[in-house]
């Protein structure tokens, strides 16, 4: 029995016993309680004028409507970073909402997803990012960071907004929802051929 307290007094023992006692309560606390969220929200380009011979064509006036619903849902949202493509379609959906917020629209080029992706992870950890991209860039970007694979968006389909959560030793999870007027009650939705 003597030999047991013993233990418990020896100056070395202590020292370890104490050093892996405060090692597991620091790894605890990195893995458990520091795990910053890094929110991405994406949506493809609003409603964009038919224009063939044009490849930048502007939004159509129902674009223009789906850009300010942009501003009423997420103008309290905390969003810290905007980025869009470079056409016309992409800048007019983000404007709005970064007027709103005071904030610049850091424009990058639609076809480099690595970059956009390696900017929000390197750049913006633990930030609200908003991305207005295109039917096939917002799935990629959404593959990349690590969300799962989704098939590109119809080119019909305009309302579709994906909020992409990332969280250290977490899964990326990805929330699809419908904002602003459904497609098939805006006017002048009806063509196929966007």
């Amino acid at each position: 029995m003597m030999s047991k307290n013993r233990l418990w007094v020896n100056p070395w023992f202590l020292l370890l016993f104490t050093a892996g006692l405060l090692a597991g309560l620091l790894a605890t606390a990195y893995f458990v309680a520091d795990r910053p969220v890094t929110t991405v929200i994406l949506v493809r380009h609003a409603e964009k004028n038919i224009e063939p011979n044009n490849p930048n064509p502007t939004l159509t006036p129902a674009g223009q409507e789906r850009a300010q619903t942009l501003v009423r849902m997420l103008g309290e949202s905390g969003i810290t970073t905007i980025y869009a493509t470079q056409y016309l379609r992409t800048q007019g959906t983000a404007s709005p909402l970064a007027d709103r917020l005071g904030l610049k629209v850091n424009q990058l080029d639609a076809r480099n997803v690595g970059e956009l992706v390696r900017q929000i992870k390197s750049n913006h950890f633990g930030g609200v990012v908003f991305v207005a991209g295109h039917s096939n860039s917002v799935p990629a970007v959404i593959s990349a960071l690590g969300g799962g694979t989704l098939p590109e968006i119809p080119e019909q389909e305009y309302d579709n907004m994906f909020i992409v959560t990332i969280q250290r030793f977490r899964p990326t999870r990805v929330v699809k929802l419908k904002y602003g007027e459904p497609i098939s009650t805006v006017p002048g939705n009806q063509q196929v051929n966007q």
